[in-house]
């Protein structure tokens, strides 16, 4: 049958324990439709402990065709939410300020190269710790499949 789900996972380990023995939970990833209104995909992310933390979020569209994804969203649109304030939002990687950050973070993080130019969408930012939600969208209302990722950063 087709419908919403939810998935989570959660690191059972204390940060004490975690960080004694170098466990972390460092990528997380879902792909799926991007619809309109109700129906944009959204993931959440916590920061937890005192730092702050650099993460990688990416919202994938274009990129996926290379994988052989049929329907893939041609023209993703990020936007990253501390309860009901946008803290980020990114259309074209490439064309934003620290573009030139995001291909090394990215090999750092272990993702898989974006062409230049894409229209995938990327936001390489230091977050405060909290919760967040992240939106993936369509330009112009266009839906298609997606797929968004996070990755903790060192």
């Amino acid at each position: 049958g087709a419908g919403v789900a939810l998935v989570e996972v959660y690191d059972a380990d204390s940060a004490a324990d975690a960080d004694a023995a170098g466990r972390r939970l460092f990528n997380l990833s879902t792909r799926g439709q991007v619809g309109t209104g109700g129906d944009v995909m959204i993931a959440g992310l916590v920061i937890s402990g005192p730092d702050s933390k650099r993460v990688l979020i990416r919202g994938i569209g274009p990129a996926l065709t290379g994988f052989g994804v049929a329907g893939a969203l041609a023209d993703p649109q990020l936007t990253l939410l501390s309860g009901g304030a946008t803290v980020a939002s990114n259309d074209n990687w490439s064309a934003q300020p620290n573009a030139a950050d995001i291909a090394p973070a990215t090999q750092q993080a272990g993702g898989f190269a974006l062409a230049a130019g894409s229209r995938d969408a990327v936001l390489l930012l230091t977050l405060t710790p909290g919760a967040y939600t992240v939106q993936l969208s369509g330009v112009g209302g266009t839906t298609g499949v997606g797929l968004i990722e996070a990755y903790e950063l060192p």
